[in-house]
């Protein structure tokens, strides 16, 4: 009978003839080839608007309406959402990719120079499709966390969406039937 063992919990375990670091290198190479939504997450705490883009976003359920985001661990939004108990998704359109550069990086001062409006208790940004969220769940994923939203709200915005594929930032066109 052959000798069968099992992991003594979840982890990272070195992948069977190929290094971690290596792994790591192709599967970021792999995932820049998949286009994502690029979205805007926000939260407000203490009347100030915190923000950070993601590209990790999707619908998971429409019975009840929900949605999930990843959020890097060591995110200042991370520890407010925590707090809250609440976040906004601003879906953003093809015009808004300076807001999607101007989100992805760190520091407070995000929402200098850009409008935004008080929305069910969220920021959001004006043009962008809109998903004001409840926190059902925060789940490990990694190195990021995954938050399970509850959608509250939902409006559309106009035009055509963000998208962001072998990276760079660009949006979704029909092919000709």
């Amino acid at each position: 009978m052959p000798n069968h063992t099992s992991s003594t919990g979840p982890g990272p375990q070195e992948p069977a003839g190929i290094e971690m670091a290596e792994l790591q290198a192709v599967f970021r190479n792999a995932m820049a080839g998949v286009a994502t939504p690029v979205s805007v997450v926000t939260a407000l705490k203490d009347g100030k608007a915190h923000g950070t883009t993601v590209s990790a976003f999707a619908s998971l359920s429409m019975n009840p309406p929900m949605v999930m985001v990843a959020l890097d661990r060591s995110s200042d939004l991370l520890s407010i959402l925590r707090e809250t108990g609440e976040y906004g998704v601003n879906l953003l359109g093809h015009e808004h990719s300076q807001w999607a550069s101007t989100f992805a990086k760190k520091g407070s001062d995000k929402f200098n120079g850009i409008p935004w409006s008080v929305d069910t208790g969220l920021p959001r940004l004006p043009g962008a499709s809109w998903v004001a969220c409840s926190v059902e769940s925060l789940v490990d994923g990694g190195d990021h966390v995954i938050a399970l939203g509850s959608v509250l709200k939902v409006d559309l915005g106009n035009g055509k969406p963000l998208t962001y594929c072998q990276r760079t930032f660009g949006t979704h066109a029909p092919i000709p039937g």
